[in-house]
């Protein structure tokens, strides 16, 4: 829901800055620098921080990949899950004899 709402907020903000835009006449130098728009501001400005956003998180992604944090994550899983069943089956055991003594 939260990506539909974003998705559906970005293509408004395009949407009108495609509007906002100028094209030069013919007769106009081609030199001249035309006026930027407001909504054309506000909208470079979106993009410009939604970009960083992005490439921050692409970095950190890429930091975390160097750290190898994934294969650490699988191995403490994997013994964990070992010691956690060997203390099981012993526990099991304590309580089969304690309630069937012979």
């Amino acid at each position: 829901m939260n990506k539909l709402l974003v998705i559906t907020v970005l293509v408004a903000l395009l949407s009108l800055s495609a509007e906002s835009f100028r094209m030069p006449r013919q007769a106009e130098a081609v030199e001249e620098e035309e006026e930027v728009g407001t909504l054309t501001k506000v909208s470079g400005t979106i993009k410009s921080y939604y970009n960083d956003a992005v490439n921050t998180a692409s970095g950190y992604l890429d930091s975390i990949r160097g750290l190898k944090i994934e294969e650490k994550a699988k191995n403490f899983y994997t013994e964990a899950t070992s010691v956690i069943t060997t203390y099981a089956g012993i526990f099991n055991d304590q309580i089969y004899h304690m309630l069937y003594q012979k």
